[in-house]
């Protein structure tokens, strides 16, 4: 009945707070009904556990937790002359023992606690024979004044939001999380029926990271947008626009393949990761297109091969310096991003890394021929 989790610090925090659990997945159903909350949940830990990548399914609150009862008889207490209270206090103080002075060493404080032995703490037996001294200081047994016996109940009934919740959780391995909840609700949408009343909430990672990439994508769609107005003001050519943003292609193809030899997921810290890695490339072709402009309009040097060879010679030690201190600035979380506290920074900084190297090389080599196809557009003002 003993269960084990392994987690780093930061994904127990996050998970935590994303959940209220320290799983990827957690699934909650909510309901009145206590008997059919369990049952339901019961269905919901073998589902899950039949499901592909699904590890350390277990259920949070299980009911028919085996309990020992111990129910005391009124009309023997008053037999006998006891009272409940103080009966009782002499069960927890043999069962779960109580402090009664305190041991120093050194600096060190250590209570020091009385409790029966084991070996009359080991059956129901021995705890019915468990003797008590009466008003009259007489012994009686436990057994004769309260009914002892094993049973089982509920030790936790957990709420949520003022509604009562049984909650399933597990682990991902193997697979991606989004692809485990898609299918994990498939499979509970087909296969159950829940009882009236009740219904089923998906938490955890995968619902955390579809918020997430949705507000990331919203957002770096309006900073694109402004970015792409920005640029339309000070550059007068479309070409020249265009030019500039084909480049954001070139550094995609990188962090795509360096996120896919490193397992093929897309996470939230990718994600983060391609945003910075546009923002980057992005400086380097405007690098490149401006200094052709300054070639053509200001030194007056006409627009052709040459021209483009020159334009990305001048450039690229600029180029190079600057994905070259950005990737070795990265470098040491790439190499340790499966270590603790690396779940974020370290897919983020293969996906920079990745698309660092596929947009430097593309940029100083296809887009000078990119730029001369476009020869007529480099032209001075005036012409």
């Amino acid at each position: 009945g003993t269960d084990f989790d392994v987690q780093t610090f930061l994904s127990e925090q996050i998970e935590e707070t994303v959940s209220g659990f320290t799983a990827a997945v957690a699934v909650s159903v909510y309901g009145n009904d206590l008997d059919a909350l369990d049952s339901t949940a019961a269905q919901i830990t073998r589902a899950l556990g039949e499901i592909s990548g699904a590890a350390d399914v277990r259920l949070q609150s299980p009911s028919g937790i085996p309990e020992l009862s111990i129910r005391l008889r009124p009309d023997e207490l008053t037999r006998w002359g006891f009272d409940a209270v103080d009966v009782l206090d002499a069960v927890r103080l043999a069962y779960q023992g109580t402090a009664v002075g305190q041991i120093y060493d050194g600096n060190r404080v250590f209570d020091l606690a009385v409790i029966l032995s084991p070996r009359d703490r080991n059956s129901v037996e021995a705890v019915g024979n468990l003797p008590l001294r009466s008003p009259s200081c007489s012994f009686v047994r436990l057994r004769q004044v309260a009914d002892v016996s094993l049973s089982s109940g509920r030790y936790s009934i957990e709420h949520i939001g003022a509604r009562r919740v049984q909650t399933v959780t597990c682990n991902v391995s193997g697979r991606d999380v989004v692809s485990f909840v898609a299918e994990a609700k498939r499979r509970i949408s087909a296969d159950m029926r829940l009882p009236a009343g009740s219904y089923v909430e998906f938490t955890g990672e995968a619902e955390a990271q579809s918020r997430a990439r949705r507000d990331l994508l919203m957002h770096s769609l309006l900073a694109l947008g402004g970015i792409v107005v920005l640029l339309s003001m000070v550059i007068d050519r479309p070409r020249h626009l265009l030019l500039i943003l084909l480049n954001a292609p070139f550094a995609l193809v990188g962090g795509v393949a360096a996120a896919a030899l490193t397992g093929g997921e897309l996470t939230l810290g990718s994600m983060v990761g391609f945003v910075t890695l546009f923002g980057i490339t992005l400086r380097n072709s405007i690098m490149m297109i401006s200094h052709y402009e300054h070639l053509v309009t200001v030194e007056n040097v006409p627009w052709g091969l040459e021209t483009a060879i020159r334009g990305a010679a001048e450039r690229l030690a600029p180029i190079l310096m600057t994905s070259l201190v950005t990737g070795l600035g990265l470098l040491p979380l790439a190499i340790h991003s499966e270590s603790a506290g690396q779940e974020i920074e370290g897919p983020m900084a293969i996906v920079i890394l990745g698309g660092l190297i596929t947009s430097t090389a593309l940029n100083l080599l296809v887009m000078p021929a990119l730029a001369l196809h476009y020869g007529g557009t480099f032209r001075k003002k005036d012409d």
